[in-house]
Parts: structure tokens; C-alpha cells; sequence
């Protein structure tokens, strides 16, 4: 009796010790879910403060919060344009922010249409009389151009600022394809389609050159004039034209030659910086470390200073990321997903759709089931406007085609009219290690498509019949919806990518502007005035959980500032680079249809930080080299 009195008496202490962890773990779980919400009590006289650590996006992307909490690695920061600018207009008319400021230490980027967005609201603050102010460790290109709209452009002393523009190299697999007996079988129309050359190609094809040099050569352009008319006293020819005998000028000092150039205002730590912030804005009342100044973060300002929705509903879908099959996003753009929000809104007596398009495009019949959704919206006799933001090119084109009218902006980037799709097949491969395939055949077609023994002449055919009724589908839907005969739009057409003030030129673009003029004009058209509408996105409900899983997974933890150098921005496009080969082998590996995707367009920003940061999706890459050699 007394051994058995012992082991109750334990099973009793175990059950008491599991319940007090419980009860601890449910506290502190009701605590971070009350302490994660952002509350308008945390909105302060001062600066509004934007520590933007991550990247600008159209649509914030979804967490997963079992592969967050498993891998310990806080997702990457997102901040949706849309978020920053509607932040910023209300600092310019809120008494309470007396300047506004934004720290780029470890900024990641943005698409080129977005950051010239909040640079123009940069410019409404500075009008109000309030100042702006940045700090940054390192500057490139992205961050710059925000910079250039600042009043006052800080550097750390021990960091640099380059400029290096638009372009650079990318990946071309043909030689390495050809050496693994591969066979990359490529179906494709469109001259200019230069999506699938890395499979087939070791360089860059000539077409594809001068589709690269004018599109490029324009986005640079447009940078340079915005950058420019923003911060006259920069020496941009200095910067980009003598790079290496303008930093030798400083005896290598890359501090002192951003402060030489113009690029930057004044060399200073980031509690020189906070001090300086501190006499404008006041001292942080709550925090007496060095450095602090009153602020106001992003999060408390948008509940605070949330739009109200008078009259009638403007609805706005957003179309942002890879288009594929399924109910994937947000951040990227599920076909079922995106068809289902605009059917439920079918209900909702909107007075206007409009589409906002950030996408490259993809698959076709993802990008077909979304436009069948916008038409059915169409079908209701209310305006339907296309917003088209950094890129809405290929299936991004696509989907609109359905619209009266198309905004653009001159950086936008837009077409790539083409088709096409990649399947590997190992005949070759087979045959070397010795395996032989055989069998009974009753038509042409028996046992087709084989990947082991290869495709017969008739699969070729039909394949590439496939892919050109595809590419004819794609300039009927232009034609129609441009008021152009098919043979124009075949010749504006085939794969090519166009910037967007050369895309209004030729047609595929009716005005420019950013989403808010899209808006205005949508109401417009549904002969609504001003204060008799407000705009509802579709599907926009913020996640609930998402500060909550940031809190589990970085707890506490200060923001690093390491690897922001110069040196750390070579590193982070190093890392880039095994992402893009990542991407590459799962677009030839990996289970896709028929493509209406530009690979032309630029690495999104988000996708180039994900690598970057060698997120999860990068993991893998040399399993996928194994599977092409093994397979």
C-alpha cells in the first residue's frame, strides 16, 4: 500500500505540474494574442515611424504558421503600398506627426511602380511643412530612390551607398541539359518568348537582347528622371558612369563618397540619428535609452487612421504574384481563390470593379477561370478598370483583357502576349544506363506521353498545335478587348515585353495612373461624386494571427542591422542566384500546364528576399539537381 500511495501520489504531482504548464502556456497565449493586435492607445505625438525590414508588396502573403513555428525563422517582412501611402497622407493632415520617419537598415526592395508611389507621398508630407527623415546602414537602388524624396538622407559612417541599376545575367541550362542526356522538349510561340531559352539555350538569343536593352534602357530612364527630379544635388553620371574612380576619390571610404556624390545628407550612428529625430519630434517619454525619439509605429497609425466608407462600394481585387491552379495566396494569385471572391461580391451591389494586376502571369488555366470571373461581374452592366502596378505581363495580360479601361504606370511592365510549356524527357538518359523500353502499341498515341522512351512524332505535333490554338486564344482576347485586328496585336505580340509608357503607345494601355486614379475613374463612370462611395478589397481581412506567430517566433529578439553593408547586399544576390536556379528547376521538374508566364519580367522583390534570407522555398535545390540526374 505505501508503494502504491507513492505512485498516486506522483501521478498526482505530474498531473498538477502539466496543468500549471497549461495554464501558463494559455495565459501567455491570451496575453500575446491581446499585446499582438495593434491598438490606437499606442499612437503618440512625434514621428511616425516605418522600420521597414522586409519588402513592399501589392498583397501581404499568407504565413504558414506550422512551417514559422517549426523553422524558428521569422517570415519576411511585408508592407503593402497601399498600406504606406494611405499612412503617410494622413501624417501630412494629423497635427500629431511632426515628421515622418523611415529606416532602411535592412530594407529589401520594392517593385519600381510602388516605390515611386510612396516617394510622391514622401513629397505631400514634405509639403505639409513636415520634414522626412531616412537612416540607413547601406543604400541600393531601391532604398535610394525612397531616399531621394527625404529631407534629410543619413548614413551609418561604417556603411556605403551604390547605384547599379537595372539588368544583370541570369541562368542558361542548355549545355548542362544536353550533358545530362536530358531532353528539354519545348513548345512555345512567340518570337520574343524568350521564357524557355535557359532550357535550351547556353546565351541569351538575340531577340531576347533587344527586348532586355529596350526595356531595361527605359526603367532605367524613368528611375534616373524620378531619383533626379527628387534630389537635384545627386551625381548620378559620378555614380553610374565612374564608379571605381569615384569611391578611390575617398580612398575607398564608401561613407564619405555617398556623402561627396550627393546621395547622402550626413554620416551619423543611429543614436546620432535618433537625437536628431528627437529634436524635432521630442524625447520618447517611455524609453530613456540612447537614441529614442516619440514615436508612433505603422501598425497603431493604420487602425487609427482607417478610411471611412460612406455610400456605395467600389470594389477593388487584387491579382498579385505567380497565377496557378488551386486556392493558393494571398501573395499569390490562386485562380479558384480569386474567381470565388469575385462570384461572393456578386451579391454585394458593388458599384464598380476594379482589377488591380501585379503578376507575371502563369498558368493559362488559372488566368482563364479569373477573367471568366471578372466577366461575369462585367455582365452586370457596372465599369470594370484594370490597375496595372510593377508588372501585369503574359497571364497578367490575360486576365486584362476584360476591362473598359487600362491604367499603367511608365514603369509598369506589361505584354509578353506568348505561350508556352517545358517538359523533360529521358530517352537519352535511359539509353546510356541501359534502359531499354518496349512494348505493344495499338495507335500512335498508346502509352503516350513517355517520358522514359520519349514522345513519337504525333505527341510532338499535337503538343505544339496545343500551344499555338493557346497563343491564338490569347490574341483573340487582346483583339477584342483593344479594338485591334488580330494581325496588330500578333505583331506587338509575340512574347515581347513593353514598358508601360510604350505600351500606351501602342495600344495595350489606355492612360497612366496608379490605383487611386483606377478608382476615381470607376466611380466616375458609375456616376457616383466624391463622398458618395469608398472603396472594399475583396478578400483583404488581415490575419489575425500574424503578429502573433511574429511574436512566437522572434520573441523579443533586437532587429539586426549585420550584413546590410555593402558587402552584405553582394552576399544577398549571391544568394538570389541559387533561388533563381531553384526556380528554374522546379519550372522544368516540377508538374505545370501550358504557361502564359513571363520569365522575362524581373525577379519580383519578394521572391529575391525570400532567396536572399534562404528561405524554406530555396531549401532543396540540389535534391532537385539529384532528381534531373536520377530521374
Amino acid at each position: 500500500m505505501s508503494f502504491a500511495r507513492k505512485v498516486w501520489h506522483l501521478v498526482v504531482a505530474v498531473k498538477d505540474g502539466l496543468s500549471l504548464v497549461f495554464l501558463l502556456l494559455f495565459f501567455s497565449l491570451v496575453y500575446l494574442v491581446l499585446t499582438a493586435r495593434p491598438s490606437p492607445a499606442a499612437v503618440h505625438d512625434g514621428a511616425l515611424l516605418l522600420e521597414l525590414d522586409g519588402v513592399v508588396v501589392e498583397e501581404k502573403s499568407a504565413i504558414d504558421p506550422i512551417a514559422a513555428l517549426l523553422s524558428q525563422q521569422a517570415p519576411i517582412g511585408e508592407y503593402q503600398a497601399r498600406d504606406l501611402v494611405q499612412a503617410l497622407e494622413s501624417a501630412a493632415s494629423d497635427d500629431r506627426i511632426k515628421t515622418v520617419v523611415l529606416d532602411l537598415t535592412t530594407f529589401m526592395g520594392g517593385g519600381q511602380v510602388h516605390l515611386q508611389a510612396i516617394g510622391e507621398a514622401l513629397d505631400r508630407v514634405r509639403a505639409a511643412k513636415k520634414p522626412v527623415l531616412t537612416y540607413a546602414v547601406g543604400y541600393s537602388d531601391d532604398g535610394m530612390m525612397l531616399a531621394s524624396h527625404a529631407s534629410e538622407v543619413w548614413l551609418d559612417p561604417l556603411g556605403g551607398a551604390m547605384i547599379a541599376g537595372p539588368g544583370g545575367t541570369r541562368l542558361y541550362y542548355g549545355e548542362l541539359i544536353d550533358n545530362l542526356n536530358v531532353n528539354a522538349r519545348v513548345y512555345k510561340v512567340g518570337t520574343y518568348k524568350s521564357a524557355v531559352e535557359p532550357y535550351f539555350r547556353s546565351d541569351m538569343s538575340p531577340e531576347a537582347r533587344e527586348n532586355y536593352e529596350s526595356l531595361y534602357g527605359a526603367l532605367w530612364e524613368e528611375w534616373q528622371a524620378n531619383v533626379k527630379k527628387a534630389r537635384p544635388q545627386l551625381k548620378m553620371d559620378l555614380v553610374t558612369k565612374s564608379p571605381a574612380e569615384w569611391v578611390s576619390a575617398s580612398n575607398g571610404n564608401l561613407s564619405q563618397a555617398a556623402l561627396a556624390a550627393g546621395l547622402v545628407d550626413k554620416l551619423g550612428t543611429r543614436v546620432e540619428f535618433g537625437q536628431r529625430v528627437a529634436e524635432i519630434a521630442g524625447e520618447d517619454k517611455l524609453d530613456n535609452a540612447p537614441g529614442t525619439f516619440a514615436h508612433t509605429d505603422l501598425e497603431p497609425w493604420l487602425v487609427e487612421t482607417r478610411p471611412e466608407t460612406p455610400g456605395k462600394a467600389i470594389g477593388v481585387v487584387t491579382i498579385a504574384g505567380e497565377i496557378v491552379d488551386g486556392d493558393a495566396g494571398p501573395g499569390t494569385a490562386g485562380g479558384e481563390r480569386i474567381a470565388d471572391l469575385l462570384d461572393d461580391a456578386l451579391d454585394d451591389d458593388l458599384a464598380g470593379l476594379v482589377v488591380r494586376v501585379d503578376s507575371p502571369g502563369g498558368s493559362v488555366m488559372a488566368s482563364e477561370e479569373i477573367r471568366q470571373a471578372i466577366l461575369r461581374h462585367k455582365a452586370k452592366k457596372i465599369p470594370v478598370v484594370v490597375s496595372m502596378a510593377n508588372v501585369a505581363a503574359s497571364g497578367g495580360y490575360w486576365v486584362s483583357t476584360p476591362a473598359d479601361r487600362i491604367f499603367a504606370e511608365p514603369e509598369t511592365i506589361t505584354g509578353s502576349i506568348g505561350i508556352f510549356a517545358v517538359i523533360p524527357t529521358f530517352e537519352k538518359a535511359a539509353a546510356e544506363w541501359g534502359i531499354k523500353a518496349d512494348g505493344v502499341r495499338t495507335t500512335a498515341l498508346s502509352g503516350q506521353p513517355d517520358l522514359i522512351a520519349g514522345f513519337t512524332p504525333e505527341v510532338d505535333s499535337i503538343l505544339q498545335s496545343s500551344i499555338e490554338d493557346g497563343y491564338r486564344q490569347f490574341l483573340k482576347r487582346v483583339s477584342e478587348s483593344r479594338k485591334m485586328s488580330t494581325e496588330q496585336v500578333d505583331r506587338i505580340g509575340q512574347g515581347r515585353v513593353w514598358d508601360g509608357g510604350t505600351a500606351r503607345q501602342i495600344g495595350l494601355v489606355d492612360q497612366y495612373g496608379g490605383v487611386e486614379d483606377a478608382i476615381v475613374w470607376a466611380a466616375s463612370q458609375a456616376k457616383l461624386k466624391t463622398g458618395d462611395w469608398h472603396v472594399e478589397y475583396l478578400g483583404a481581412d488581415a490575419d489575425p494571427y500574424e503578429s502573433l506567430i511574429r511574436s512566437l517566433v522572434i520573441g523579443d529578439k533586437e532587429r539586426t542591422t549585420s550584413g546590410r553593408d555593402l558587402f552584405g547586399m553582394v552576399a544577398a544576390r549571391e544568394q538570389a542566384m541559387t533561388g533563381q536556379l531553384a526556380g528554374d528547376l522546379n519550372r522544368l521538374l516540377g508538374t505545370r500546364g501550358a504557361q502564359v508566364y513571363c520569365l522575362e519580367c524581373p525577379v519580383s522583390p519578394r521572391a529575391q528576399a525570400v532567396a536572399a534570407n534562404g528561405d524554406n522555398s530555396a531549401h532543396g535545390w540540389l535534391a532537385k539537381i539529384a532528381a534531373l540526374v536520377l530521374r
